[in-house]
């Protein structure tokens, strides 16, 4: 008989145990995921009853893009959205029924005044009994660049990210087809369910999270491996109508099948203004899969890293054979990114070979206007590296005089603005047969004193279809983009 009280006796001291473990578990180290979780209705509801800070864009000229309002009902604030499509993608929804997305859920902790800088004015405002209120928080868009970009893009789906080379700020993020989040907001729960059954399309972020071929816009990382392997932008290479890479015999050729420089040598420079397809093939197999990725890996792709918004990483297979190398180097095969990576890839040859890490949060202010936190820009140490040179100085310089001929001798012209020179790089991405192509455009401006560089991308061939061209295609939207950032 003791012997069994013995063992019930154990059992129970064991089930204590992982009781005491699992709320421990709960309560500690999960107790901010779980407050978190957008399925938590308890802390949402509660929320409802605190004045949620604004999210504002602009300076002198700030624009509110979202805010709490009073009611007389359950719910003591609703959320609303005064230009709520333009900026869906930024500011996302906060909603009863689906939670929270983009800022409204990564910046949820300033925004309801939950933060640590605001925790001795949280307890100043228990004891006193004043109402607790959230912080504003003011992001890096500007509002004129935005509206710029969904203006350039049109009714055509694509994405447009721009952002300011020297820090990583991002000044546009304009995703097309877009939301209305005051649809979601909103309390009247069968109209929010009918609008987010129908909305699925609208709220895919193409600008952030959906990935796409880059085509001849990766270039520009073969071209970078190139130069830091010794190769000089003056370099001769051959202009074969095709070129079939070592272990197969499917050879790669250029756009419409034409020769790139009449059968006649080119320079590596000219190669890069006509987007010649077999110059760079080639160039892929002789630096080598290993520099290659190894490249791309410094300017962002296989990698993710801390970002004030859910963003999908890029990619580029590890290992390569010499087919795939070849196809890769051209920006085909397996290759994927993302707009905001190919913004970043600019930007870091804009910046000189400094890779910055993109933000969209410039600061956080109390309900006085006090700033409680601000962005400090700083580099982004990728791909094995110890800071955020991505090639030598002298590599991004050669870098920036050969995109700057992509825009006034080659396929880029369509970008070109008449006060301030452009350095870009056009991209027509084959996705499959049957399917149009997705083309791109991505730059700088302006040459002498880079402010603002730009990834468009548009999908499916835009309102082309099978004869678009990143030329033709994108580089008009990032034209309309760079010319409103510089204004």
């Amino acid at each position: 008989m003791t012997r069994q009280l013995r063992r019930v006796a154990a059992v129970m001291f064991v089930l204590f145990a992982a009781l005491f473990v699992n709320l421990n578990y709960l309560q500690v180290l999960r107790a901010d995921d779980l407050a978190d979780d957008n399925r938590n209705s308890r802390r949402i509801i509660s929320e409802y009853a605190v004045q949620r800070g604004s999210i504002v864009a602009g300076g002198g000229d700030a624009v509110e893009l979202a805010r709490s309002q009073a009611t007389d009902g359950r719910y003591k604030y609703e959320r609303s959205y005064p230009q709520g499509p333009l900026w869906a993608h930024l500011t996302g929804f906060y909603s009863l029924v689906y939670g929270r997305s983009e800022l409204e859920a990564s910046a949820n902790r300033l925004l309801v005044g939950d933060a640590p800088e605001a925790f001795a004015r949280n307890l100043g405002d228990f004891l006193t009994g004043r109402e607790p209120q959230g912080d504003d928080v003011v992001v890096t868009l500007r509002p004129r660049v935005q509206a710029a970009a969904r203006a350039a893009l049109g009714d055509r789906t694509g994405a447009v990210v721009a952002l300011e080379p020297a820090t990583g700020a991002v000044l546009a993020l304009w995703s097309n087809p877009s939301y209305d989040p005051n649809m979601l907001a909103t309390f009247d729960r069968d109209a929010a369910v009918s609008y987010w059954d129908r909305t699925e399309n609208e709220r895919r972020n193409r600008a952030l999270r959906e990935l796409y071929p880059p085509g001849s816009t990766f270039k520009i990382v073969t071209a970078a491996a190139a130069l830091e392997d010794g190769v000089t932008p003056d370099d001769m290479f051959d202009d074969p109508r095709e070129y079939t890479p070592p272990q197969t015999t499917a050879a790669i050729g250029n756009f419409g099948g034409d020769l790139c420089n009449g059968g006649n040598p080119l320079t590596l420079q000219r190669a890069l203004e006509v987007s010649c397809n077999t110059t760079f093939a080639r160039l892929g197999v002789d630096v080598g899969a290993a520099k290659l990725v190894a490249q791309a890996e410094a300017f962002g792709l296989n990698a993710a890293w801390d970002f004030q918004l859910p963003f999908a990483p890029s990619r580029i297979p590890r290992e390569l054979d010499a087919p795939s190398t070849a196809q890769s180097a051209i920006g085909q095969r397996d290759v994927r990114v993302t707009p905001l990576q190919m913004a970043m890839i600019a930007g870091a040859v804009a910046n000189d070979g400094v890779l910055m890490r993109p933000y969209v949060i410039d600061r956080v202010e109390d309900f006085s206007g006090r700033v409680v936190r601000e962005a400090t820009p700083q580099p982004l140490a990728l791909g094995g590296r110890d800071d955020g040179r991505v090639v030598s100085p002298e590599t991004a310089a050669a870098l920036q005089a050969m995109m700057r001929g992509v825009v006034t001798d080659g396929s880029g012209r369509n970008a070109a603005l008449p006060a301030a020179d452009v350095a870009g790089k056009t991209g027509t991405a084959e996705v499959g047969e049957q399917r149009n192509p997705t083309v791109w455009f991505v730059g700088f401006a302006p040459l002498d004193d880079p402010q603002v560089a730009v990834a468009v991308v548009v999908p499916d061939g835009g309102d082309v279809g099978s004869e678009a061209t990143g030329g033709a295609g994108a580089a008009p939207i990032a034209k309309a983009v760079l010319e409103a950032a510089l204004r």
